[in-house]
């Protein structure tokens, strides 16, 4: 398999890492792109720069905001689809009104003319009309809207449980199995009975 990742500044950096983690893990070949301001909320949420996180992960490429030239800007590169996360709104508002100012909003770009798997992790609440109404131009347009909100049936114990339940979702919606969480089916087998 090949992914594309795009990393915003939308708080959430966490989501990134594990994301980027999982992939690394799996050998799964990785095409990502950071934002400028991905960077800061990354160095003010973990600590650190993105590439510390990968250091010995040869199958995870990383391109700044401005290389148009990396193959992600092209639709001729093939790949089996790209998540953002996290999605700031100005970067979902972007593509909602078709404007690609930047590597990542140009690869969700070529994903949706060339309509490819699109998930957009945004994490901002509450959410305005404008927001609203960008999910939908964008979902029309064929992305997939996550928000970064974390179910509970699977019973979080830890910060890691929430961060693995929206990462788990976002893999779903992009064909890659995982077992990051205890699935619905499994979580109703386990729960205690009804008074």
């Amino acid at each position: 398999m090949r992914i594309l990742l795009g990393i915003t500044g939308a708080s959430g950096s966490v989501y990134a890492r594990r994301l980027l983690g999982f992939l690394a893990e799996r050998g799964i070949e990785t095409h990502c792109a950071l934002s400028s301001a991905a960077r800061v909320t990354w160095r003010w949420e973990l600590g650190g720069e993105p590439e510390e996180a990968l250091t010995g992960s040869p199958c995870v490429r990383l391109y700044g905001e401005d290389d148009l030239m990396s193959p992600m800007a092209s639709g001729s590169f093939r790949h089996d689809g790209m998540a953002i996360v996290p999605c700031s709104m100005r970067t979902l508002g972007a593509l909602a009104g078709g404007i690609a100012q930047n590597l990542v909003q140009r690869a969700a770009e070529v994903c949706l003319k060339e309509r490819r798997k699109l998930v957009l992790v945004v994490r901002e609440s509450p959410y305005s009309l404008t927001h609203l109404e960008n999910m939908v131009r964008v979902t029309q347009a064929g992305a997939v809207v996550l928000p970064a909100s974390p179910g509970f049936y699977h019973r979080p114990r830890t910060m890691d449980d929430l961060v693995d339940f929206i990462v788990s979702r976002a893999l779903d919606h992009l064909g890659i199995g995982n077992e990051l969480i205890r699935r619905w089916d499994k979580a109703q087998q386990e729960a205690p009975p009804s008074e």
